[in-house]
């Protein structure tokens, strides 16, 4: 199996395991700038040069014998899942793609059909009961991942435990896992232990996410969108989230993280 969804700078100063939908483009582009001195020009995640990912055969032996003598700093990044099921739906689901479609083609058709979903339109600015469709949208999030129909579950919105697992599955070992609402200081943790080419300056760098102005803003606070049904699935799916990292569950509206993670609960939790 490897070690899908790793990337690696290809001075070898860091590994990271990446999780969708948790900073993943704004980190791969300071990993790109700490060996580059400059940005890629474009989504990160497009960049077939500069930076040694699992997706590229000609990387995976070198990530691999990194990773598996854990040679270079490991790290992962995860996010409040309230947040993050939220931010799935409006850009993967509600919204357009860089390449102008809708994403995985006959998805968005197949939820309108089957599970009632509303996505509205760029041409109606969005307008939809964006609360009622979220929750059908989740509905169906739970049937892919519980029951993997009537699809497989996206990456997009499975669970972050099962991303962060497969790297300690497959001898990997994690030195940091930080946390999106506390990014600055997350990643300087990283990269207070990396030595790189290029000087990072944190307050200096822009946010790259690409999904950005695709698709509908949330216009409702957080906690609107999950009524007691909503949050029984939520627990249904992601509990070992809310637990290993330390996510508030009773309280939607909290997005920060309620306590430190602990790196030896999480290898000894996810690496059976």
């Amino acid at each position: 199996m490897g070690f899908p969804g790793t990337w690696m700078t290809e001075s070898e100063s860091a590994v990271y395991r990446v999780v969708p939908k948790c900073a993943c483009s704004t980190i791969g582009q300071i990993l790109y700038f700490s060996d580059h001195g400059r940005f890629f020009d474009g989504d990160i995640h497009d960049a077939a040069e500069g930076l040694h990912k699992w997706s590229q055969e000609a990387s995976q032996p070198l990530i691999e014998a990194n990773v598996k003598t854990h040679r270079s700093y490991a790290f992962t990044c995860v996010r409040n899942p309230y947040t993050r099921i939220l931010s799935s739906f409006f850009d993967k689901i509600c919204g357009i793609q860089r390449n102008g479609k809708r994403y995985r083609g006959n998805l968005v058709p197949m939820l309108i059909q089957k599970y009632g979903v509303e996505v509205g339109s760029p041409e109606d600015d969005f307008e939809f009961d964006q609360i009622k469709s979220f929750r059908r949208f989740l509905l169906f999030a739970r049937d892919t991942i519980r029951w993997r129909r009537p699809m497989e579950p996206d990456i997009h919105w499975s669970a972050m435990s099962g991303h962060v697992a497969t790297f300690i599955a497959n001898g990997g070992r994690y030195d940091h896992i930080l946390f999106t609402e506390k990014f600055d200081e997350g990643m300087q943790v990283v990269l207070d232990h990396v030595e790189t080419r290029h000087a990072v300056d944190l307050a200096g760098i822009p946010r790259f996410n690409e999904s950005e102005g695709h698709g509908p803003k949330r216009a409702h606070p957080v906690e609107d969108y999950f009524d007691d049904l909503s949050k029984h699935l939520m627990w249904e799916i992601y509990h070992r989230d809310f637990q290993l990292f330390r996510y508030d569950f009773d309280n939607p509206a909290n997005k920060m993280p309620v306590g430190e993670i602990d790196l030896d609960e999480v290898h000894a939790k996810l690496g059976g």
